[in-house]
């Protein structure tokens, strides 16, 4: 089985891609899975250490070939409030419960809790039941997964953030 080593750190969109693999959030945390395509391709994706796979990132096969990653779908509620102080007392409370966020300029989303999400309405948000791509923050004690490649040399490597592959990467958007 071919096995990648090497991450590119939103780099999918500026290469010529071989195939694209569809992973939820939980399944981009990874250090070693096998992993198969959307057109069949299958790997071994085999990392120094666990990291989170981003929409955009690039997978880079032993043989050199890109293979792109993108957020599947999952049902999230999304939050919005009525001013930006509203919205950072309900991250607040969405912090003090350990929850993963993924934050926007004017919203928030998590992974959907009826618990949750009626706690939110009642310090008075909105909640919009969703489906999407979930890119959670990785938290202050989280190592840097953007910025820099990941690969089993020890020593870092440049990368750039200019995509090329035809279509844009925003997180928090479906791809079809």
């Amino acid at each position: 089985m071919i096995r990648a080593g090497k991450i590119l750190a939103q780099a999918a969109g500026k290469n010529a891609c071989a195939d694209t693999v569809l992973l939820d959030s939980t399944e981009r945390h990874r250090r070693r899975a096998t992993m198969i395509c959307v057109r069949g391709l299958e790997f071994l994706l085999d990392l120094p250490e666990a990291i989170m796979l981003r929409t955009g990132d690039a997978i880079m096969l032993d043989d050199g070939r890109l293979i792109e990653v993108l957020g599947k779908p999952e049902p999230l509620a999304e939050i919005r409030c009525g001013s930006p102080r509203e919205l950072a007392n309900v991250c607040w409370h969405l912090g003090n419960r350990h929850l993963p966020v993924q934050i926007f300029d004017n919203r928030v989303r998590i992974r959907r809790d009826h618990v949750i999400e009626d706690m939110v309405r009642g310090l008075g948000a909105k909640v919009a039941l969703i489906e999407a791509a979930f890119d959670p923050e990785g938290g202050a004690y989280a190592q840097p997964e953007h910025g820099h490649e990941h690969h089993d040399h020890g020593h870092d490597h440049k990368h750039d953030d200019d995509c090329g592959c035809g279509h844009d990467h925003h997180h928090g958007h479906k791809h079809g």
